[in-house]
């Protein structure tokens, strides 16, 4: 499919892998420029679109389901080139070169440099161009880390990308829906929500681990690589459940924590 040249190969899987990951964020800047779905959901604003729109079903802050499609499909996307992708240095940087466009893209809508509406309410929760120089940027970063020094060989990037993806974007999912009991430590979060986190995350880490395995990328894929993952992900969920996260990022708490209990435990 792709050129035996490796430059050649990893240009072409890179390109492919580009076009389908900004059109995926195009869409849902064209999502949050028509204002489909609110930033922040109420109880009057569920009432209103429950009556008026069919869609009222899927009222969720669209910035967490941009960061938990975005990181899922980005993520099914690269494993289906990820063979066309050389193992070295070389391929982690054209593999991160994607993401990596991207913190200079959030950098440049959060400075003001340029404006694009739709993208800032996506990727934000009050429409604020500021934000995207916090969170956002934090997730960019951490995603082009965790490829550039860890790549497709080891669990740790699996951890990372998983628990922030999969794992921190179902948390305000799960909790604004299910979430009727707050965690007595922080008002702003739900036992419903953080345990959504770490099931989700744990999930997800464990699909890719298998799927990396199948390939030969990862090469201790046993049952005992299960409970450490599963370890990530529930301290993950309870690092963004500490008020702390909030103060900070959790997108930052969240890859760090992952990130430094991986080198720990793998």
């Amino acid at each position: 499919m792709f050129p035996e040249n490796s430059v050649l190969s990893d240009v072409c899987a890179t390109g492919i892998s580009g076009v389908v990951a900004f059109s995926c964020l195009g869409f849902w800047g064209e999502i949050g420029k028509r204002g489909i779905f609110d930033q922040v959901t109420d109880t009057l604003t569920f009432i209103r679109r429950l009556q008026a729109s069919p869609l009222s079903n899927t009222l969720l802050p669209i910035k967490h389901l941009s960061n938990l499609t975005a990181g899922i499909f980005g993520s099914s996307l690269h494993s289906t080139t990820i063979n066309y992708i050389s193992s070295g240095l070389q391929g982690a940087l054209f593999a991160s070169l994607i993401i990596g466009v991207n913190i200079i893209r959030m950098l440049l809508l959060g400075l003001g440099v340029y404006q694009d509406e739709g993208t800032i309410k996506s990727m934000s929760r009050h429409g604020d161009r500021r934000e995207l120089l916090k969170g956002p940027l934090y997730y960019a970063i951490a995603i082009t880390l965790a490829c550039i020094f860890y790549w497709k060989t080891s669990p740790i990037a699996i951890a990372v990308v998983c628990n922030l993806c999969a794992g921190d974007g179902m948390a305000d999912i799960v909790g604004r829906r299910l979430g009727t009991k707050k965690l007595p430590y922080n008002r702003n979060k739900t036992i419903a929500g953080s345990i959504g986190m770490a099931i989700a995350g744990f999930s997800a880490s464990v699909a890719y681990m298998y799927y990396f395995a199948s390939f030969g990328y990862i090469e201790n894929s046993g049952w005992d690589m299960i409970p450490r993952f599963f370890i990530i992900s529930i301290a993950s969920a309870l690092v963004e459940s500490l008020p702390i996260s909030t103060a900070i990022d959790d997108n930052l708490t969240v890859s760090l924590t992952s990130a430094l209990l991986g080198t720990l435990l793998f």
